[in-house]
């Protein structure tokens, strides 16, 4: 058993790592500004309302609720073209931000370190699906800002000892199959929620960013893992880290790109609806395809993504929306109202 603190554990990801956590018996505390997570996500957990990149704040969480055998860090903004608009704000939230919880770690002895990285470290890679030793060449802020935490991870381990490792998933997507526990964004910018309101007749029309990419279809190919799967990934990697397994880099994927259009597909077959679109200029900072090669993380710690067929991706985030509307939920980018 491992006491764990999570940052950003109210969120999307972090809620379902601290439920799987808790459920292959470990302590997980929360620590989340609730600025885009929920209490009701983490109900039953320790729950500190608090900004990571505060050291009071932390030093009063690991005075309270500490001592913690892991940090999983998940707080941080996650937009690309937000990041776009507001470098210094991603660097001061993403970048800034894990270094004063890093610092917080080793100050206190926490022996091992999750970071919820990305596959926007990569940038545009040449050759697909990308492997771990692939060139780090973001272009977003986004990405640059999620290089430089692992850049300092990697730093802190070599000087200080910190086990860690930086989990470089594709597009996290899905809901836990049970319905009650989803992805709430507001706003709301992936492409499976937003593609499944507009179906229900509950959100305006989808934009499709970018219909002439150099892809089957022009348009963007994406490795979309089931949150659940992301969770468990998560749970493995605390556990080897605090066991003292090395650890180090790993993408997180499975192998198999799906263009948008595919994806529309499938969720028009699961609502029994047309999805209403409109064709729309490509984003800044989107590369045409990302797949993850998730060989490396599958073969040291015996993952395998059992949920992240995208029919039943698409079925459980389904559930999941009906779920939230049925209890007066709005449509994510709705109008009030709506």
């Amino acid at each position: 058993m491992a006491r764990v603190l999570v940052t950003g554990g109210a969120g999307y990801i972090g809620s379902h790592t601290c439920r799987a956590l808790r459920a292959a018996g470990h302590e997980p505390v929360v620590l989340d500004d609730l600025s885009s997570g929920h209490a009701a996500a983490v109900r039953g957990l320790p729950l500190a309302e608090g900004d990571v990149a505060d050291p009071e704040v932390l030093a009063s969480t690991f005075d309270r609720s500490g001592p913690f055998d892991a940090v999983v860090h998940f707080a941080a903004r996650i937009s690309v073209p937000e990041s776009v608009s507001d470098p210094l704000g991603y660097y001061r939230a993403n970048t800034a931000a894990a270094l004063t919880l890093v610092e917080a770690a080793v100050a206190r002895g926490v022996g091992a370190f999750v970071l919820s990285s990305t596959a926007a470290v990569y940038g545009h890679p040449r050759e697909q699906p990308i492997g771990e030793d692939a060139p780090l060449a973001p272009t977003s802020p986004y990405g640059a800002s999620k290089a430089m935490v692992e850049r300092i991870l990697a730093d802190a381990s070599r000087a200080h000892g910190l086990r860690y490792a930086a989990l470089r998933y594709f597009n996290a997507a899905g809901a836990d199959p049970a319905g009650d526990l989803g992805e709430e964004h507001d706003p709301e910018t992936h492409l499976i929620p937003l593609a499944l309101a507009a179906a229900a007749g509950r959100r305006p029309p989808l934009e499709l960013f970018g219909t002439d990419y150099p892809t089957p279809d022009g348009t963007c190919v994406r490795d979309y893992v089931h949150v659940c799967d992301l969770a468990r990934a998560h749970c493995l990697a605390v556990e080897a880290l605090v066991a003292g397994e090395p650890g180090g880099v790993f993408n997180l994927g499975t192998g198999r790109g799906h263009s948008n259009r595919e994806v529309l597909g499938v969720v028009e077959e699961i609502v029994g609806r047309p999805v209403p679109a409109v064709e729309a200029p490509r984003r800044p900072g989107d590369p045409p395809e990302l797949v993850a090669d998730p060989r490396r993380f599958r073969e040291r710690f015996g993952w395998e993504p059992g949920l992240s067929e995208l029919r039943t991706i698409v079925e459980t985030a389904w559930r999941f929306a009906r779920s939230r509307w049925a209890d007066g939920g709005a449509a994510p980018g709705a109008p009030t109202g709506a």
